[in-house]
């Protein structure tokens, strides 16, 4: 079915590139033409439920991303300030082409439905994707139902100059490693996608696609039952692999700033331009948040960025990238139960630095000389000035002491293992902030725009098993729970820094396998002893 991505200007100002898995968008939307708010979102709503209407003719299964296009929609106006509200909204054009996964009938796969399936993996990522391919491997027959699409996350949910922050070698998926030109390189947006889809066709791997898991009990004899957008499937074990980071967050203080601006999450964050004309306030500096600051400092926006704690890395040092050290140093294969931070590092933030343009250190401090203008933590905001916590300075010292740290653990590793390496530098800081600002007037600063990078939320609500504590994290020994059957796979530090990884999600699935073959011989040997007790009672 031929795709077609409609384009928009919203009352605000801001242009918005929209999709469509068919051409039936043209039917109801016309090049040029202005609608009344309410007349988009019929319009809008009735093309694309056809829309994914027409793919469950097609394809056996509503299309997800049309149906999420359509909440987007609906979450833009009703975010809108009543100002907005009685402006138009106006079709731009209209791009139509073939999908990149155009597929024939005859390739979508039937959902066949045994009595119990041996196993189904739920999430059809690079996790996923790892635990069938050692499975298939090994001739357990097996489904991996994915809600979307393969690589859905990274197609879908990073903006475009996006790209990997560790190097390509560390794309490690089993029986998949990296191939490409670049090694030393870091894979960007499309090269990843395209890295993931490889995999699932180089080994034919048993994916459905658009079928979401609504929930996962056990079942009345053992083994589980999954209701599915398909129907209900049979599990005698089932591998959860959709990650950890499910419900975007953005905070209740999001309605004290003034009406009119924009707030996005940094997964719905594209580039520079998809933003209103004006200043733009980041707030958080994980990975995401820092890189969406210097994409927008460097499309010469002029950027407000709250910092947070998140602590920071080189590039690179003594020659050679930092994770090429830290890899033979390693770091990376430290067990969880073994980690000297492990009572936080599940939840510690990532280090900050970028892959982009060849990779380079992200230094706040650099670019507050160059205009950006930095805050301590976000606080709230109220009447329309955001207040901040008198934390910058320490933020600031505190990630550049673990930046000083990581280098002089390579220092001593260099100096222990008589290492021939160029000599190294130690940072200084080249700006300190000088008196700090505690509160921004938004309207006064010009900024009309709000990204949101402080994190996700996991959401296993639909799991109805006993596998989660009080905080909702789930309890687990390396991705086995305590309900016999059930794994996680692909969490961050399930095992290892690697875990949800490229780089160590491949050594975590191994790992399940053995115990999901282990508990198929306890159920083979229980089945025969149930078998052998009803003969004898025969």
């Amino acid at each position: 079915m031929p795709e077609v991505h409609f384009y928009v200007r919203w009352p605000s100002g801001q242009e918005e590139r929209c999709y469509s898995p068919s051409t039936v968008i043209l039917d109801h939307l016309e090049e040029g033409a202005s609608y009344e708010l309410g007349e988009f979102a019929r319009r809008t709503r009735t093309a694309l439920e056809l829309a994914s209407e027409r793919v469950m003719a097609r394809y056996g299964y509503e299309c997800s991303s049309a149906l999420d296009q359509l909440r987007t929609i609906q979450q833009r106006i009703l975010a809108m300030s009543a100002d907005e509200r009685v402006r138009p909204v106006t079709v731009l054009g209209f791009d139509r082409h073939e999908p990149r996964d155009a597929r024939r009938p005859s390739d979508v796969r039937r959902l066949e439905k045994p009595p119990a399936w041996p196993v189904i993996v739920v999430g059809g990522g690079q996790a996923g994707l790892a635990m069938s391919y050692f499975l298939k491997e090994v001739g357990v027959a097996h489904v991996v139902l994915e809600s979307d699409r393969v690589a859905h996350s990274w197609r879908s949910k990073r903006w475009d100059t996006f790209c990997l922050v560790t190097p390509n070698w560390q794309c490690t998926l089993p029986g998949h490693p990296y191939d490409g030109p670049d090694p030393e390189g870091f894979m960007v947006k499309g090269e990843i996608v395209d890295y993931v889809e490889r995999y699932a066709k180089k080994y034919d791997l048993p994916v459905h696609e658009g079928v979401r898991v609504e929930s996962l009990s056990p079942g009345g004899e053992g083994g589980f039952v999954l209701e599915t957008t398909r129907g209900r499937l049979l599990a005698e074990q089932v591998v959860v692999a959709t990650g950890a980071y499910h419900v975007p967050f953005i905070p209740p203080s999001a309605a004290g700033f003034p009406e009119g601006v924009q707030h996005l999450h940094s997964e719905s964050y594209r580039n520079p331009q998809s933003l209103p004309d004006g200043a733009v306030l980041v707030v958080g500096t994980g990975q995401s948040g820092v890189q969406i600051a210097e994409d927008l400092h460097l499309a010469g926006r002029q950027v407000h960025l709250a910092v947070g704690s998140a602590p920071r890395c080189a590039r690179r040092y003594r020659g050679r990238d930092v994770t090429a050290w830290l890899d033979d140093m390693g770091y990376y294969d430290i067990p969880y139960d073994q980690h000297p931070d492990r009572d936080q590092v599940r939840d510690k933030t990532n280090h900050y630095v970028t892959g982009r343009d060849g990779g380079h250190d992200i230094d706040l401090r650099a670019f507050a000389r160059q205009g950006m203008r930095l805050y301590g933590t976000l606080r709230d905001s109220v009447a329309g000035v955001a207040r901040f916590a008198d934390d910058l300075e320490a933020n600031l010292d505190d990630a550049d002491d673990v930046y000083r740290r990581i280098n002089r653990s390579i220092d001593q590793f260099i100096d222990k293992r008589g290492i021939d390496a160029p000599p190294g530098e130690v940072y200084e800081a080249p700006w300190r902030p000088a008196e700090p600002a505690l509160e921004l007037d938004v309207s006064a600063a010009g900024i009309t725009s709000v990204v949101w990078s402080i994190g996700f939320r996991s959401d296993f609500s639909w799991v109805r098993c006993p596998v989660q504590d009080e905080r909702g994290h789930v309890r687990h020994d390396r991705g086995v729970t305590e309900v016999p059957g059930l794994y996680f796979l692909g969490l961050p530090w399930l095992h290892s820094w690697g875990s949800g990884r490229f780089f160590g999600v491949g050594r975590d699935a191994e790992h399940l396998l053995e115990a999901i073959l282990a508990q198929r011989t306890q159920q083979a040997e229980a089945r025969e002893q149930r078998d052998l007790q009803s003969a004898m009672r025969s």
